[in-house]
């Protein structure tokens, strides 16, 4: 580094006054320095001329000499100096005053000699500061930029640079005594008449007019140096500023930070105090009306029972008249008996006897039933008691038990589902062993109310009370149902690209509710909708998973999503894969999704986990077919059958075969025709054909989507590995999610509706018709939506093309719509039609994929009538598609009380997941029973 530059300005020892030859300067030229010396004197005479005595022309002759002599030691110079001025200077002036005419004295040579080599000292250390000035000058502009973020070292060089400044000042100051010393020498040689060459005057007066002007330039740029100075202390001190109020701001933000810790320590108390209190509160709901009908109940029986004793009282009255009629009766024996005394043998009397005896016969018949109804009253009396007591027990120990499974009822899933992952959590993290967490799972998976006891009780105990206690709970159990994992790379509404999305989402919760318990695994994107996962967290573990010859750790984070236990992958991978911004779309997707499906794997394994069945989805999560079967299910990971969704054919994936090795498959054994080799390009992978050979189950989104795909033109290029698999591949119509497309209760719509109260639906296609700025004249007329250039349909009065996604925009348009026209070229399931349906909008569409297993036409013969419910046609061309059209429109104005009837079966139509759910929980089941037979055989 060089040295700073007030090492290198001459102080003010180094300026020598003008005195005799014997004055000696302090200090020598330093080192280094060619030096280019000239004397300039200025007179002024009686005639104003100016005389010039001229030394440069003599040094420039002897440059070399005077450089290599100035490099010697200080006083090697002095004395080289000397020798210049005596052996050079002296006789070329001598020789210049003799050429003028006039020859000086010894002595006035001397003094003149003497005071020219003072002088010439004095200007070369006056010319050696200027250039070392202007050097600093350029130095200090080159190192501005770093000296003003270097605080430091910048205060350490401003005392220098004042050093600089005030050396610079007092150089002024011996400047102007110089030239007052040459004004004097001036003067007295002009009165002495010695210099008068009008030449050499010239000359003399442009060399001042040069040193005068170098010097003004050096205090122009001493004071530019000063201002700058100046501007960096300002500078300096705002940054000073600057940073007193960032650690101010520091310590606020500190006190503001620990203030926002505390109030959302206190929110989250008062949620978990709200949470507890509302779930009390559908408690108390519950056994308020529980307790009603346990009061209705008792209410009729107390009807029962005044029933049974009014015939009781009845029977009773009854008894009391057989008591009086045995009386008469023994009055009338008497009586008989009187007369048998008398012996009267009158025909009369004998008659009147025979009636007598008819009559008490008929008496003692009645008396005999009376007694027999008398019996059964009491016998129905006591039983009526009976069957009281009966019931009223049954009762009391009904409502205990409703009181008890209510409790567990109306916990909802999130509640499971975080037990779930607590338990999870506990195994990953070497808390308890595998065969106690499968125990606390079955619990868990029954839903008994031991566990959710245990629970709540450990709330305000810590984490090894908590564990202690639930393997208290721990005992032998069977599993209700099946342990379904999905795998998959979307899950609605936190990752939804498609209706992949919804399928995970909607046949999971489906599967939850039939008593299986179901875990979702997918990546932790950075773009997900965050405010759908709650209470995520991470597990304070990290599993390592294999790719590209390097162990990887994931960190796994668990939350839940719609009730459903949700297990999120996060690689701690350079490449960032799922930190994009967006789901699918970059260069590397196929290493993305292969690193997933494996880190998948590898956190079941390390989990101890044991599904039944792992159910993988699409190309993105099709690398887990062969991996489980080729390097998992050898470690130990064997217990599931594997299920391979396709939802659209149309994406497959492909990929160099080389890159398969990235997650440790073996590409040169799976790159083979008969499993994943690409049929179209012998060099590239499949993942969908891997997944459809490796899979124990392949299904896909609706029955004719999986005929249409077995064919050329419908496979794209996978109809031959379908067809060679078709045994274990088949179609499954999708389902929709019935709560939150619900006409009933959409908080979308302007007004709710059903297919009972039909007025809402009128009302919502004149709300639409408002928001779209459409005409009201003809409210009559169906909407629809087309597609097409938009600004076509910019000022018309019935139709709107709406170019952008709307979620409540979708919901109205469902509503308000009449009919609603599908015109798909290819479809492998769609929803779109049975959510119109739902809201009461009649479908027009092509028969194709999954619309042709959902929309009958209604003119069809063929078809039974109690499912026809729309309108559909075959050609995708416009004759096609205006065929239905008209059809409809003609149906719609001539049929209005058909048309009523159409919309409201339509709307009763059963779109929900419980059937598609009850297909895969048949082909789960076979599966699994297959493979049970098998190892029992083996």
């Amino acid at each position: 580094m060089s040295k700073p530059p007030s090492e290198r300005i001459p102080t003010s020892a180094e300026l020598l006054p003008i005195r005799d030859e014997e004055s000696e300067p302090e200090n020598s030229f330093p080192n280094g320095v060619d030096v280019e010396p000239f004397v300039s004197h200025e007179t002024s005479g009686k005639d104003d001329v100016n005389t010039v005595i001229d030394v440069e022309n003599i040094a420039e002759q002897n440059s070399g000499t005077l450089s290599a002599s100035a490099v010697e030691t200080n006083g090697d110079v002095e004395r080289t100096s000397e020798q210049i001025i005596n052996g050079l200077v002296l006789p070329s002036v001598t020789k210049a005053l003799a050429i003028n005419g006039e020859q000086l004295s010894s002595m006035q040579l001397e003094e003149l000699v003497g005071m020219i080599k003072n002088a010439e000292r004095n200007i070369l250390v006056l010319n050696q500061a200027r250039v070392h000035a202007l050097e600093d000058i350029h130095k200090v502009l080159d190192e501005k930029e770093t000296l003003q973020g270097e605080i430091n070292i910048l205060e350490m060089r401003l005392a220098e640079a004042d050093a600089r400044i005030k050396v610079a000042s007092q150089g002024k100051i011996h400047v102007e005594f110089l030239e007052s010393q040459l004004k004097m020498l001036r003067n007295e040689l002009t009165g002495r008449g010695e210099l008068e060459p009008y030449e050499n005057q010239k000359k003399f007066s442009n060399e001042e007019v040069l040193s005068t002007h170098d010097d003004h330039s050096l205090n122009k740029d001493v004071d530019s140096l000063r201002t700058e100075n100046l501007a960096l202390k300002n500078d300096i001190q705002a940054l000073k500023s600057m940073i007193s109020n960032v650690k101010n701001t520091d310590e606020r933000m500190a006190t503001l930070e620990n203030e926002c810790s505390f109030l959302g320590s206190s929110v989250k108390e008062l949620e978990s105090k709200l949470l507890v209190s509302q779930q009390d509160s559908s408690n108390i709901s519950t056994i308020k009306v529980e307790h009603q009908e346990l009061w209705e109940k008792v209410e009729n029986l107390q009807q029962l029972f005044d029933t049974a004793t009014k015939q009781a009282d009845q029977a009773t009255l009854v008894l009391q008249q057989n008591q009086d009629l045995r009386k008469k009766v023994d009055k009338l024996e008497k009586s008989l008996e009187e007369v048998n005394v008398l012996k009267v043998s009158s025909d009369k009397m004998q008659q009147y006897n025979e009636l007598i005896q008819k009559k008490i016969k008929l008496l003692e018949e009645r008396l005999q039933k009376s007694d027999q109804e008398i019996y059964s009253f009491v016998q129905l009396y006591q039983e009526s008691l009976e069957a009281f007591q009966d019931t009223l027990n049954s009762l009391k120990e009904e409502s205990k038990k409703r009181t008890s499974d209510a409790l567990v009822d109306d916990v909802p899933w999130e509640f499971w589902s975080r037990l779930l992952l607590t338990i999870d959590g506990w195994v990953l993290e070497k808390k308890i062993s595998n065969s106690d967490a499968k125990l606390l799972r079955e619990l868990v998976w029954k839903k008994e109310q031991c566990i959710r006891d245990a629970h709540i009780a450990c709330k305000e105990k810590n984490e090894r009370e908590v564990i202690s206690t639930f393997l208290r709970l721990a005992s032998s159990q069977t599993s209700p149902g099946l342990y379904i994992v999905h795998i998959a790379a979307e899950m609605a509404p936190v990752a939804k690209v498609g209706g992949l999305g919804d399928v995970v989402t909607g046949l999971g919760k489906t599967l939850q509710k039939k008593g299986h318990l179901v875990e979702i695994i997918l990546p932790k994107y950075d773009c997900m909708q965050y405010d759908g996962i709650h209470d995520l967290r991470a597990l304070d573990v990290t599993v390592e998973s294999y790719f590209d010859g390097k162990l990887f750790q994931n960190k796994i984070w668990v939350g839940t999503v719609e009730g459903l236990p949700v297990y999120f992958i996060e690689p701690h991978h350079p490449n960032k894969f799922f930190w994009r911004g967006q789901y699918y779309g970059e260069h590397d997707d196929f290493k993305r999704f292969s690193f997933f499906s494996r880190a998948a794997l590898e956190f079941l394994l390390q989990a101890g986990k044991k599904p039944d069945i792992i159910h993988c989805h699409d190309w993105q999560t099709a690398f887990v077919a062969p991996l489980y079967w080729d390097l998992y299910a050898p470690k130990g990971l064997n217990s599931a059958r594997i299920c391979f969704t396709c939802h659209n054919f149309e994406y497959q994936g492909t990929a160099s075969a080389s890159e398969l090795a990235s997650c440790g498959l073996d590409a040169q054994e799976l790159n083979r025709p008969d499993r994943m080799q690409d049929n179209t390009a012998r060099d590239s992978v499949n993942p969908v054909k891997g997944a459809i050979v490796f899979s124990n189950i392949v299904t896909t989104v609706s029955p004719t989507y999986a005929q249409e795909v077995r064919t050329a033109e419908g496979g794209k290029g996978l109809h031959s590995t379908l067809n060679s698999h078709s045994r274990k591949f088949m179609g499954i119509l999708n389902g929709i999610d019935t709560d939150a497309w619900n006409p009933a209760t959409d908080n979308f719509l302007e007004v709710q509706y059903s297919a009972n109260d039909m007025q809402g639906k009128a009302e919502n296609k004149a709300a639409m018709r408002r928001n779209l700025g459409l005409s009201s004249a003809d409210d009559q007329r169906p909407l629809r939506e087309f597609e097409g250039i938009a600004n076509q349909f910019q000022n018309h009065e019935h139709i709107r093309l709406i170019l952008k996604y709307d979620e409540s925009l979708s919901h109205a348009i469902y509503a308000a719509s009449d009919m609603f026209i599908i015109p798909s070229i290819f479809e492998p399931c769609g929803l779109t039609q049975m959510i119109a349906m739902r809201y009461g909008s009649v479908p027009i569409a092509r028969k194709t994929g999954g619309l042709n297993d959902s929309v009958f036409d209604v003119n069809e013969e063929t078809i039974p009538h109690q499912i026809r419910n729309g309108f559909t046609f075959t050609t995708p061309d416009e004759q096609g598609i205006n065929g239905a059209v008209e059809r409809a429109f003609n149906f719609y104005k001539n049929n209005k009380e058909s048309w009523k009837q159409l919309v409201q079966k339509n709307m009763n139509i059963d779109f929900s997941w419980d059937s598609s759910a009850s297909r895969y929980e048949e082909l789960y089941a076979k599966s699994i029973s297959r493979a049970r037979a098998q190892a029992s055989n083996n």
